[in-house]
């Protein structure tokens, strides 16, 4: 039998009532009908620059949580989340559709509630922090390289076809 997670010590920590918000803010603050998003996929339509910061703001919780008990198996699976959104939310307009779609911090939000209410996870990721750390900046350097290619190669195929011309 499930536990009602508001009961258990760690749920009111304010620390992870914020990851609760934060989480919440960058996957399902807004909807439209019955589709919920949140700013990550919004800020991804501003390139590098959204792609990076939701990734920081990814890896910000995922250190938070980690502080509070998840396993490095757990933190493991939560920096691929993390991961997977940035790299596939780096590639234009696919990617955007993948943004709305994979909610990578509401996945860890959930990982770490079932760390809590059903035992899951269980042990210390302080082994592995420092790994995570020096995992997203390599990341996060390659994600910035590689949305600066992207532009370059956007900017360098307008100038060759002398600009997008649109018939009206």
């Amino acid at each position: 039998m499930k536990q009602d997670p508001s009961r258990l010590p760690h749920f009111n920590d304010p620390r992870l009532k914020t990851v609760r918000v934060i989480s919440k803010l960058m996957d399902e603050q807004f909807s439209i009908g019955r589709f919920k998003f949140g700013l990550d996929p919004v800020l991804n339509f501003i390139p590098v620059l959204g792609d990076v910061s939701g990734y920081l703001m990814s890896i910000g919780l995922i250190i938070t949580m980690a502080q509070h008990g998840a396993s490095g198996k757990l933190v493991a699976k939560m920096v691929l989340n993390a991961t997977l959104d940035a790299f596939a939310g780096a590639i234009p307009v696919l990617g955007w559709v993948f943004d709305f779609v994979y909610k990578a911090n509401t996945r860890n939000l959930k990982l770490l509630t079932e760390h809590y209410t059903e035992g899951k996870h269980k042990g210390s990721a302080r082994s592995v922090i420092f790994a995570v750390l020096l995992v997203a900046a390599g990341i996060l350097v390659l994600l910035v390289i590689l949305a600066i290619k992207f532009l370059q190669w956007i900017i360098e195929w307008d100038e060759k076809s002398n600009g997008l011309k649109f018939n009206f």
